[in-house]
């Protein structure tokens, strides 16, 4: 069968589109991918085997009037183009892991009688997959949404092969080891913050950080400005083995950066974006606090108390609770969205 895999713009949903459609093919199913044209779609399926279809498009929310209007008007336009490729293709099936491409693409698919299916990496339904999520035949979920939604199943993120693998716990007289993340692009409030906070266990730490493209100088400075023992990149390009080298991690709640991290036995200290839409990366921080393998903090709560809260995890040692536990909930979660979706067509 031919089935189209449709995600776009970031690697929270695009990673686990491609670890899902290259398990589709595992089993002898060919995979079309439709996205918006982005560079690092391009790049991160360039090792694949899958067809690739760009459509131009742009999100809806957070927009201008005028721009609401163009992207419903491009929006409409697209779906008679992907109802051209999907019977060209002879498509047999659709599975939206977000973005807002994935709209038309579902719409397409519905019109022409095709089964639709979504993952959802959050813990809040993002725009794209509430629409979809009304006439999908399994919403597939990565933890528990702060809503329900029918015909949902819980199965976990799919990450890739590289962060299943079960690392070494490490030695306890050793210095605490801290991986430091904003993301791709780098996180200001992180960036700026993280290096005082750390001042008070400065002899006690080891510290890896990766700041985004063209601030490694600053922040490099402010680390030795602290005496903090620090190395400095703009970019690493294989977080699994800085995750396996570190006690703990500092990051925002992405839900793909999450769900790598807990899968690794590895627990965080995480500062949700406060502009995430729907607060979704406070509800994927309160999902890893429960499962007791991290912290939240807000950034509103101040600079002192962030500090306190890096100090004790550090002198407590309480990350090697964290390290004690597992969230094995991403690790087979292409696999059996897979099943589930065989078996439905089948």
């Amino acid at each position: 069968m031919k089935i189209l895999v449709s995600a776009a713009k970031t690697g929270g949903h695009i990673f686990p589109a491609i670890s899902v459609g290259e398990e589709l093919e595992t089993i002898g199913h060919e995979v079309i991918f439709v996205g918006s044209g982005a560079s690092i779609e391009v790049d991160s399926i360039r090792n694949t085997n899958f067809k690739y279809f760009a459509i131009p498009m742009e999100g809806f929310r957070g927009k201008s009037i005028l721009n609401k209007v163009k992207s419903v008007i491009a929006s409409i336009l697209n779906i008679f183009r992907l109802i051209k490729i999907i019977k060209v293709e002879k498509i047999d099936a659709m599975i939206g892991f977000g973005g807002f491409i994935t709209v038309p693409v579902g719409i397409a698919c519905w019109i022409l009688r095709k089964p639709v299916f979504t993952h959802e990496q959050n813990s809040v339904l993002g725009s794209a997959n509430k629409l979809l999520s009304r006439f999908s035949k399994i919403n597939f979920i990565a933890f528990p949404l702060n809503k329900n939604v029918k015909n949902s199943i819980v199965v976990g993120n799919p990450i890739r092969s590289v962060f299943k693998n079960e690392p070494n716990k490490r030695r306890e007289d050793e210095k605490t080891r801290i991986y430091i993340t904003g993301g791709s692009q780098g996180a200001d409030y992180i960036n700026k913050n993280i290096p005082a906070s750390l001042n008070e266990v400065r002899n006690k730490i080891l510290v890896k950080h990766q700041c985004g493209a063209g601030k490694q100088g600053n922040i490099q400075s402010l680390y030795e400005e602290f005496g903090i023992q620090a190395e400095v990149k703009d970019f690493y390009d294989n977080p699994n083995e800085l995750i396996e080298w570190c006690d703990f991690v500092i990051s925002r709640s992405g839900a793909l950066t999450i769900s790598e991290v807990s899968s690794m036995s590895r627990g965080l200290l995480m500062i949700p974006l406060p502009t995430a839409i729907d607060n979704h990366q406070f509800y994927n921080a309160k999902y890893i606090e429960n499962i007791r393998m991290g912290i939240m903090h807000q950034e509103q709560e101040g600079a002192e108390i962030l500090k306190k809260k890096i100090t004790d995890i550090v002198l407590q040692k309480t990350y090697n609770i964290w390290k004690s536990n597992q969230n094995k909930d991403h690790l087979n979660s292409a696999s059996s969205i897979v099943k589930q979706v065989n078996n439905y067509l089948h």
